[in-house]
Order: C-alpha cells, then sequence, then structure tokens
C-alpha cells in the first residue's frame, strides 16, 4: 500500500481534517458506526471491503481517536468499534456531503434514502453557516485571519 503524505503538522485545519478522516472509505466506516455497525465483519459485509484495508483503516480511526474498541457487547471474546465524541463530531460533515450531493449530483432521483429528523419524520433542513448574529454567510461573507497567538506565562 503506498504511503499518504501526512497533514498533522500542516498549519491549515482542513488540511489536518484530512489527515484523519480524507479518504473514502474512512468516512463510509464512519457512516456505517452512526448507523450502529460495531464488528469488523459487519464493517466488511455492508462496505464489501477488503479485509487488509479495512483493518488498516479501523487502526488509524482508532489511531486518531475516531473511534475506539471495546469489549463485546454480548460477553462474546470479541472486541467491537465505538464511535467517541470526536467520532460523532464527524455527523455534521456526513450531513454536509450528504446534502450537497442531493443538490448536484446528476441524477440525484437514484439516491435511495432520504435523511429525517427522527421524531418527527420530517426531512433535515439544509445545513446553514451563520455568523454569531445570526445571518445567513457565503464565501464572499468570510475571509481568513491570523489566530491570535497565546501569551506565556511568566514563571
Amino acid at each position: 500500500m503506498v504511503k499518504r503524505t501526512s497533514f498533522a503538522g500542516d498549519a491549515c485545519p482542513i488540511a489536518r481534517s484530512l489527515d484523519a478522516i480524507g479518504d473514502w472509505w474512512s468516512l463510509l466506516i464512519i457512516r456505517e458506526a452512526l448507523f450502529g455497525v460495531r464488528r469488523f465483519g459487519e464493517f466488511q459485509n455492508k462496505l464489501g471491503m477488503a479485509k487488509n484495508i479495512l483493518a488498516v483503516r479501523l487502526r488509524s480511526l482508532v489511531d486518531h481517536g475516531i473511534l475506539a474498541t471495546a469489549p463485546a457487547s454480548d460477553g462474546s471474546a470479541y472486541s467491537e468499534y465505538v464511535l467517541t465524541p470526536k467520532g460523532h463530531g464527524v455527523f455534521p460533515i456526513l450531513v454536509a456531503l450528504r446534502q450537497w450531493s442531493e443538490e448536484y449530483d446528476d441524477q440525484p432521483e437514484e439516491i435511495a434514502t432520504i435523511l429525517v429528523d427522527r421524531d418527527k419524520g420530517r426531512p433535515v433542513r439544509k445545513l446553514e453557516l451563520r455568523a454569531e448574529d445570526g445571518r445567513m454567510l457565503s464565501p464572499a461573507d468570510t475571509t481568513l485571519k491570523p489566530r491570535p497567538r497565546r501569551r506565556r506565562s511568566a514563571g
């Protein structure tokens, strides 16, 4: 397997996040974990990926703190993969990708599911980027500026 370039030390937060979740298998593994998949064999059956690739991706997600291993919930000798809070934080990213595909896919009618609110059964509203005061923001309404440096305390 070809070794990817690491972005772990990059100053860009987008590049840094891609280091942890930037390949499609990792995002699909997280998607399945959000749906309750926990065992190696379940991931393999749902995703149809080779065992060696799945093992590498699961290890990477554990190493990045997105998944953790836990004893099997049924008391068997197996272990399971569970999402950490950091892993649950990927949910809005997956929703944004889904909504982008629903809007711009060449054949959106082929998308088999819609995301709905479990309690109300209604479709989820499109994600929006808003300012602190509630205004909708577009790319033209945003810019980047240097992060303030932390002061070092004497002592």
